[in-house]
C-alpha cells in the first residue's frame, strides 16, 4: 500500500509540473477554401467525427495534465472560436498574439509566463490540427519524453517514422545509438526533392519532423537566452507582470516588436542539445487535401466524400467535400479535389495541390479578401 501511495503522489506531482502549449493560430491556407481566415482548419470538423481538430487535440492532452495547465496559443481574432469550442476553458488559458510573428515568440511568451508560476515546469508544445491515430502509443511517447526532459537539459522532439518518401515534410537526421530510447539529433533537413526523400527513407537515418516538442521551461529559457537573445530580452521584461492584470497591456505593446521567426530557425537548428524519440503514432499533419484523402474512409473507387448525396460516374481517387445536404453529379474525374464551401468552389488536380495556396492568393488579389 505504501508503495502505491508513493507512486500515485509522484505521478500527481509529475502531472502538476507538466504544461501543454497547443498552437492554434494558423490559417491552414493549403486547405483553402474550407479553411479560411475567419474559420481556420483547426476549428473545422474536417474528419466528420463531430469534433474539430482543436477539440480532439485538447481532449488528448487532458490525459497528460490538468486543464489548468493547458494553454491555447492563438491569434486574438480567434478568441471567440476557442472559447466556443473548448467548454469550460478559462480565458486566462488562452494566450492571444496581437500580431502573427510565427512560433518562436508565442512559445517564448508562454514559457516566461509559466516560469513565473512554476520554475520546475516541463512543457509539451504541439500543433492543434494534426491527426494521431494511435493515441495510446502517442501518450506513452509523450510520457517517456517528459521523464527524460525532467532530468536532462534537453530539447526533445518526437520524430515520426517515415512510411513513404514524402516531399511535403521536413526531416530529422538522427544518430542510431540511443540512451533510454532517446537519440541525438544531427540536424534538421528542409523539405527535400523526391530523389533525396527516397534516399532518406532508404537509409533509415531520418524521421519526419512533426513539430511536437518537449522540454523543461528552464531548458528552453536557456536556449532562448543563448540562441535568440533578442526574444529572451523582450519577454524577460514582462517577468514582473505575467499572471497579473498588467500582462495583457504588456503583450499588446511589446509582442509586435518580436521577430517573425519559427522555433525551428530560432532555436532548434542552432542548439547542440537536441534529441528525438522515434514514434509510430499514426500521425498525419493533415496539411493538404491529399493527406486528408489518405486517412478518410473511401468507396470502391477510392473516393472519399463528406456526403451521400452524390451521383458518381467514371470518377475515382477523388476527395469530395460538400456542404451538408448538398447534392452533386460528377463524371469523368480522376485524382481530383472537389470542395464546395458555398462562397468558393474548388475543382483541382490532387497532383497540383501545392499550387492551391498561390491560387487562393490570386483569387484574393482579383476579387477581394472575402475569399481568403
Amino acid at each position: 500500500m505504501n508503495g502505491t501511495k508513493v507512486f500515485n503522489k509522484e505521478k500527481i506531482m509529475q502531472q502538476n509540473n507538466t504544461y501543454v502549449l497547443i498552437m492554434a493560430g494558423g490559417v491552414g491556407s493549403r486547405f483553402w477554401p474550407k479553411s479560411r481566415n475567419h474559420f481556420p482548419k483547426q476549428f473545422i470538423d474536417i474528419l466528420g467525427t463531430g469534433q474539430s481538430l482543436l477539440q480532439m487535440t485538447y481532449a488528448r492532452f487532458l490525459q497528460i495534465c490538468p486543464k489548468e495547465n493547458i494553454y491555447i496559443l492563438s491569434n486574438q481574432d480567434y478568441k471567440g472560436l476557442v472559447m466556443a469550442q473548448l467548454d469550460g476553458i478559462a480565458a486566462s488559458n488562452i494566450l492571444l498574439e496581437p500580431s502573427r510573428n510565427n512560433t518562436a515568440p508565442c512559445i517564448a511568451y508562454a514559457t516566461y509566463k509559466i516560469l513565473q508560476q512554476n520554475p520546475e515546469a516541463n512543457i509539451v508544445v504541439a500543433p492543434s490540427d494534426h491527426l494521431i491515430l494511435k493515441e495510446t502509443a502517442f501518450l506513452d511517447k509523450i510520457t517517456q519524453a517528459l521523464e527524460y526532459t525532467s532530468k536532462n537539459e534537453a530539447l526533445l522532439t518526437l520524430g515520426i517514422s517515415p512510411t513513404r518518401p514524402d516531399t511535403g515534410y521536413g526531416y530529422i537526421h538522427f544518430e542510431q545509438e540511443a540512451v533510454a530510447g532517446v537519440h541525438e539529433v544531427n540536424r534538421f533537413m528542409e523539405k527535400p526533392v523526391l530523389k533525396k526523400a527516397k534516399e532518406y527513407l532508404a537509409s533509415g537515418d531520418y524521421l519526419w519532423n512533426a513539430g511536437i516538442f518537449i522540454w523543461s521551461a528552464k531548458s528552453i529559457q536557456k536556449a532562448f537566452q543563448t540562441h535568440a537573445p533578442e526574444i529572451a530580452k523582450l519577454f524577460e521584461q514582462g517577468n514582473s507582470v505575467y499572471n497579473t492584470s498588467e500582462e495583457l497591456g504588456f503583450i499588446q505593446e511589446n509582442y509586435p516588436n518580436s521577430p517573425n521567426i519559427s522555433i525551428d530557425y530560432a532555436i532548434l537548428e542552432k542548439a547542440t542539445n537536441v534529441f528525438t524519440i522515434p514514434a509510430d503514432i499514426g500521425w498525419s499533419d493533415l496539411g493538404t487535401w491529399a493527406s486528408l484523402h489518405e486517412v478518410l474512409p473511401k468507396d470502391a473507387s477510392n473516393n472519399s466524400k463528406s456526403t451521400d448525396h452524390l451521383h458518381l460516374e467514371a470518377t475515382s481517387n477523388c476527395i469530395i467535400h460538400l456542404p451538408s445536404g448538398k447534392a452533386a453529379v460528377i463524371k469523368g474525374l480522376d485524382d481530383f479535389i472537389i470542395v464546395d464551401d458555398e462562397k468558393v468552389l474548388l475543382i483541382y488536380p490532387k497532383s497540383s495541390e501545392q499550387e492551391i495556396k498561390s491560387v487562393a492568393g490570386a483569387m484574393v488579389a482579383t476579387y477581394g479578401k472575402e475569399y481568403l
